[in-house]
C-alpha cells in the first residue's frame, strides 16, 4: 500500500457511500464502532486503549538473544495498511492500536522489552526481516513452506480467509468453480493471492474462465470498487472481513477458507528472521499469555475468540509450495 488511511478517512468514506447506515452504527466523536443491537461498549477506536499488559518472566526473558536483552527494545514491523482489526490507525491518526499491536505488547512485556513499532508497506516487512532491521513481524503473516525457508515462525492465531461481496449477492464460493469468471480483488503478495492465483489456474485446466484478479493500493478502494460493481468480490483475512462486514452492514461473507488451502489449517505466526535466535522466545512468550489469561483478554476485545491457538507452534507445516 502506497498511503494511509486513517480510521475517520475510511469510516468517512463509507458512510458516503452509505456503507455505514443499515446495519451498523458507529460515532467517531466517542471513537466507537458498534453493530446495530449489540449492547457493549463496541470497539474501541481512540488512542486511549487501555491496552492489556503482563509482567516480564525472566526465564523467557533469558532466552533472547543477548544483544537484543540488552538494548531493551524489541523493533517491530507491522503493516502500513489500514486493516481493522489487525492494525490501522486510531482516531488521532497516529497511534497503531489493533489485535497484532496488542499480541506484540504483550509478548515484549514477558520478554522485558519495550515494543518498537515500525508500519511499512507489506513487501518492507520482508526487506526489514531480511536486512537484520527487524527482530520481528507481528502482521497476520502466514506460515508457508517457501518462507520458511528464509525465516522462523512462532504461531499465535489461527489463519482463516474469507470472500466478500454486496448482501444479497446470492453467491456462494465453496471452490475454485464458484470464482471462474469473477472479478475478485485481493491484496498483492499476500497469501491469499497465492490461493486465487492457484484456484484460476485449476479453472482454466478444467475448461473454465480464469479469475480476473484486480489490485487496488488501499482498503477503501476494495470496498468502494465493491459498492460500485466494479468487482464481484474481495478475498481478504477473515478478522478485516468479519469486522467489515459487522461495521458496514452492506456486505456478506459467502465463504470462508483456511489460510494454508486445502486440508491444513493456516497459522498466522510471529516472523523473524531465520537462525535469528528468537524464535523460541516468542514461543515461549506467547504460551505464557496464553496460560495466565492475558491472550484471550486481547482477542476478545477485538471480536477474534475463535481465531485462539492452544499453544504456540515453531515452524508448523505452511501452505505448501507453488506447483510449476
Amino acid at each position: 500500500m502506497k498511503t494511509r488511511r486513517t480510521v475517520l478517512t475510511a469510516l468517512a468514506s463509507l458512510t458516503a457511500l452509505g456503507l455505514l447506515t443499515a446495519c451498523g452504527s458507529g460515532d467517531a466523536a466517542v471513537g466507537e464502532i458498534k453493530p446495530e443491537g449489540q449492547k457493549d461498549t463496541g470497539i474501541n477506536v481512540t488512542p486511549n486503549q487501555n491496552r492489556v499488559h503482563t509482567a516480564k518472566v525472566d526465564a523467557i526473558a533469558a532466552k533472547l538473544p543477548a544483544a537484543v536483552r540488552e538494548r531493551g527494545t524489541l523493533i517491530l514491523g507491522v503493516s502500513a495498511k489500514s486493516n481493522p482489526p489487525l492494525a490501522f490507525r486510531a482516531t488521532d491518526d497516529t497511534t497503531l492500536i489493533g489485535v497484532e499491536v496488542d499480541l506484540a505488547t504483550l509478548v515484549a512485556d514477558t520478554l522485558g522489552l519495550k515494543p518498537e513499532f515500525n508500519p511499512v508497506s507489506w513487501e518492507n516487512l520482508f526487506v526489514g526481516l531480511d536486512s537484520g532491521k527487524y527482530d520481528g513481524v507481528f502482521s497476520n503473516v502466514t506460515v508457508t513452506e517457501e518462507r520458511k525457508d528464509k525465516y522462523d515462525f512462532a504461531t499465535y492465531r489461527l489463519d482463516d480467509l474469507a470472500f466478500e461481496a454486496k448482501k444479497g449477492s446470492g453467491w456462494t464460493v465453496k471452490g475454485p468453480e464458484d470464482v471462474a469468471g469473477k472479478r475478485i480483488a485481493v491484496g498483492s503478495g499476500t497469501n491469499q493471492e497465492k490461493i486465487l492465483v492457484d484456484w484460476s489456474r485449476q479453472n482454466e485446466k478444467a475448461g473454465r474462465k480464469g479469475v480476473d484478479i484486480k489490485y487496488y493500493d488501499n482498503t477503501t478502494d476494495y470496498y468502494l470498487a465493491l459498492q460500485s460493481g466494479r468487482i464481484d468480490g474481495y478475498l481478504g483475512p477473515n478478522p478485516t472481513v468479519a469486522y467489515h462486514v459487522a461495521s458496514a452492514g452492506q456486505t456478506e461473507a459467502v465463504g470462508k477458507f483456511s489460510g494454508a488451502g486445502a486440508g491444513l489449517q493456516g497459522k498466522i505466526a510471529a516472523t523473524t528472521k531465520k537462525d535469528s535466535g528468537l524464535v523460541a522466545a516468542y514461543a515461549a512468550a506467547i504460551d505464557h499469555i496464553v496460560q495466565n489469561g492475558t491472550y484471550a483478554q486481547v482477542l476478545k476485545r477485538w471480536g477474534l475468540s475463535n481465531e485462539a491457538v492452544r499453544k504456540s507452534e515453531i515452524n508448523p507445516p505452511g501452505l505448501p509450495r507453488t506447483k510449476n
